[in-house]
């Protein structure tokens, strides 16, 4: 392959004035162009790549682009210059161009002038595997996101910020350490009380809150480093680290004292405000690499609303488990006879809780366990108010199982995101994900209960008995295991090498002998309908009988499958509607469901496919499958996931799925399916069934070959 060739300043101009619509827009660049030109061959593709890509979302943003990179980068800043356009494309999503124009603006969030940028960490990056690290840490689950603007890293209690690019340190792994240092740190914060302890409230009464708070950040993240050393000694190690390599780890001796105080075992965060006054009198300490910002405001509102819910959450809950006591319990317990029974291990443990009532104990709900965590977070125990189970007046049941609301009032501007999956979508133009982009909805298709099942096979009694004949070989069928040291038959192939070993002087293998045994069957499939407005008459119809016919079948099989359709209009309006769920059994409600299939909308498909590769993942099983059943290509409502947009959407969606270990295959009765079908699933991937009256015979035939 041949290096990129560095562009003359006249062809630069050219590329910008037909990506900018010079003619329309007046964004003439002959400065920019003499800048770019003068870049590296290489970094010359990078900035006109991001040109043309940020240009095609807009043109403004662009030109923007275009007038910043080539003073902003060097051959160490490429990865925080992507972020830094990428946070930009990913704001114009979210906020509008406004805000989209003022990351622009501002690039020196992301790169600092003057410092070689090399080893900078990048959320989009490391985001992914410290999702999983904080997941594994007790408490409360936490989310992480970036910052949208220069207030470092910080948490809001359900949610910790990080920014967009880090970059204090030269290299790539220290950076990254830091990043986890700083949620390791934030979570904390949450786990033993920092939040808690209205510290706020206590920096008021000083002349100057801001320094008081300072004060008590730089005091409590000591305390918090030293409960950190002894419960993660890992990280505690990275963190007295990093300290050293910024040159922040010595102390005056005042703070040397009252770091040795909040380092004992059993201090408090009313310990660190016990220490406040004398620190305020003080100079704080250099803050340390991974200092971390404080937000009461944002920690208030919060908590204000989850103390609220998760108090009304936990009533509901309890008055469920009474109502599922046996009759004579129910009549003598009362409301407000429960209570908690806790016992911890060792004093930073979460306590774990046992539920009374009328002093006898009670199996505890799964989901309660969770929320008396949080609640315990919150207040160092539970309040007895939260242990009165919710009586007759005042018991919501959507409290603890919220009402699915109509999609259709999603039209109304009722609600938008409300409650719904946001997944992302991939644009082929920036050749990056917007983030959260479709707005996904999981629907119970409500059953119709009108003789389908009975018509279906009258009207083909040979076809579901050749179905479950050929389904009941492949559940009784055996497996060959080839070259075993011992077996019912001879290995044909492993006696020739063997005899061929002989004859050459080599050592010679035993394992001569073949065996058969009963083929165990350890398979999830998914089979994704296709319900879009294009399948409207036969279509239809025959997609309903494929479905119940080979849902008799795989009966016999004993395979785990499930069935769900989906349709959209808009990246608004994203639908997936539940037909049979993996953990259902297959009755007259499924029946009912596959006879209530209905053309809706339109074939938006990546959301589906992602979906679907989520679902299947939650499945514990060795071989994963997700049959697309569909009659044409990836379509939306006139926009632009018409075209090469929405076929590589769902190109980058099914990618994704294999990456998960889920095997995709689509059929399809589009007759022109053989023009794009081959870049979305590979040669090998799809069949096209010509003539629609033969979909269930194909569909048969496919899972046997995919299965067997």
């Amino acid at each position: 392959m041949l290096p990129p060739r560095a562009l003359p300043a006249a062809e630069v101009q050219a590329r910008l004035d037909d990506w900018l619509q010079v003619e329309f827009t007046h964004f003439a660049l002959h400065q920019e162009a003499a800048q770019i030109a003068a870049l590296s061959a290489e970094d010359q593709e990078f900035v006109l790549g991001w040109v043309r890509r940020s240009a095609a979302v807009n043109v403004q943003l662009g030109h923007l682009f275009a007038t910043q990179a080539p003073r902003r980068l060097t051959p160490a800043t490429r990865r925080p210059v992507e972020a830094w356009v990428l946070q930009a494309l990913d704001q114009f999503d979210r906020h509008g161009l406004k805000a989209a124009v003022q990351t622009l603006r501002h690039p020196d969030r992301f790169v600092a002038p003057g410092r070689e940028h090399a080893g900078a960490a990048v959320f989009a990056d490391f985001s992914g595997v410290l999702q999983h690290f904080v997941a594994g840490l007790s408490g409360r689950p936490l989310r992480l996101e970036q910052a949208v603007d220069d207030a470092g890293a910080y948490t809001d209690s359900e949610t910790i910020y990080l920014p967009t690019v880090v970059s204090r340190f030269d290299s790539a792994a220290d950076n990254f350490q830091l990043a986890k240092v700083w949620v390791t740190l934030l979570w904390a914060q949450t786990r033993f009380g920092s939040l808690t302890c209205d510290a706020a409230g206590a920096c008021e009464r000083f002349s100057d809150p801001a320094h008081a708070l300072q004060c008590f950040a730089a005091l409590e993240t000591m305390r918090l480093e030293a409960l950190i050393a002894r419960d993660l000694p890992g990280i505690g190690r990275e963190m007295s680290r990093l300290r050293t390599l910024a040159g922040t780890d010595r102390l005056e001796p005042a703070w040397q004292d009252w770091r040795e105080r909040l380092a004992a075992p059993g201090a408090q965060a009313r310990d660190t405000l016990a220490c406040l006054d004398a620190a305020y009198a003080t100079k704080p300490p250099p803050p340390p690499p991974f200092h971390c910002a404080w937000r009461p405001e944002a920690v208030a509102a919060v908590m204000a609303a989850r103390t609220a819910r998760e108090k009304a959450l936990l009533r509901a809950k309890l008055a469920q488990v009474l109502e599922r006591l046996p009759p004579p319990a129910t009549r003598e317990a009362d409301p407000s006879r429960i209570a908690l029974n806790s016992a911890t291990d060792a004093p930073n443990e979460l306590p774990r809780h046992e539920l009374l009532v009328d002093g006898i104990a009670v199996p505890l709900p799964d989901d309660v366990a969770p929320l008396l965590t949080s609640i315990q977070l919150d207040f160092g125990g539970i309040p007895p108010e939260y242990l009165e189970a919710a009586g007759p007046g005042d018991y919501a049941p959507a409290v603890s199982n919220p009402p699915e609301r109509d999609p259709d009032s999603v039209w109304s501007g009722v609600y938008h995101e409300d409650g719904a999956t946001l997944y992302p979508e991939w644009d082929y133009r920036r050749q990056s994900f917007r983030k959260n982009w479709c707005v996904m909805r999981e629907i119970n298709l409500p059953p119709l209960h009108d003789g389908f099942r009975e018509q279906v096979l009258q009207r083909y009694p040979g076809l579901s008995r050749e179905l479950r004949r050929s389904f009941e070989a492949l559940r009784d069928c055996n497996r060959v295991e080839r070259r075993q040291v011992e077996g019912d038959e001879l290995d044909i192939d492993a006696l020739v090498e063997a005899h061929c070993d002989l004859r050459a002087g080599r050592d010679v293998s035993d394992r001569l002998f073949t065996q058969r045994h009963r083929a165990e069957r350890d398979i999830a499939v998914l089979f994704l309908v296709d319900m879009s407005g294009s399948t409207k008459g036969w279509i239809n119809d025959v997609e309903r009988e494929t479905l119940l016919l080979l849902s008799e079948a795989l009966e016999t099989l004993g395979d785990r499958y499930a069935i769900y359709g989906f349709s959209g209009m808009t990246r608004k309006k994203c639908e997936v509607f539940r037909i049979k769920r993996f953990d259902e059994g297959y009755g007259a409600d499924v029946q009912g469901r596959i006879a209530a299939i209905r053309p809706r909308d339109y074939t938006r498909m990546g959301f589906a496919v992602r979906h679907a590769t989520h679902l299947l993942g939650q499945v514990d099983a060795r071989r994963r499958l997700l049959i697309v059943i569909s009659d044409g290509k990836p379509d939306d409502y006139p926009d632009r996931y018409r075209g090469p947009y929405g076929i590589e959407d769902t190109r980058r969606a099914l990618q994704q799925a294999v990456h998960a270990g889920v095997r995709p295959f689509c059929i399809t009765v589009d007759k022109e399916a053989r023009d794009y079908l081959p870049q979305l699933y590979g040669s090998a991937h799809f069949t096209v069934v010509d003539d629609v009256a033969r979909l269930p015979y194909k569909v048969g035939e496919v899972y046997r070959r995919l299965t067997h």
